[in-house]
């Protein structure tokens, strides 16, 4: 499986979110960032900065979810990306 062009398969990494305090934020304060952490599966034939395993931060309307290989897997575009760790 690889990606066409700028597009990136991505596994969405669900995070526990904590306050400075150690207060757990809920599910539903956490859908409120705008921003979701995941790791890089493949990048595209087109992306040059990004590469397989990197964790990334990407915008959270960005995308649609697949079905590849019986895992869930989310496809976004380079641009999306905010941040590379």
């Amino acid at each position: 499986m690889k990606a066409i062009g700028k597009f990136i398969v991505i596994k969405a990494i669900e995070e526990e979110l904590k306050t400075d305090s150690g207060l757990l934020l809920s599910a539903e304060d956490a859908n409120s960032f705008r921003y979701r952490k995941g790791i890089v599966i493949t990048p595209g034939s087109g992306v040059t900065v990004i590469e397989k395993d990197n964790v990334i931060y990407y915008d959270r309307n960005a995308g649609h979810d697949m079905l590849l290989k019986n895992e869930s897997v989310t496809i976004i575009q380079e641009r999306d990306v905010v941040v590379v760790l």
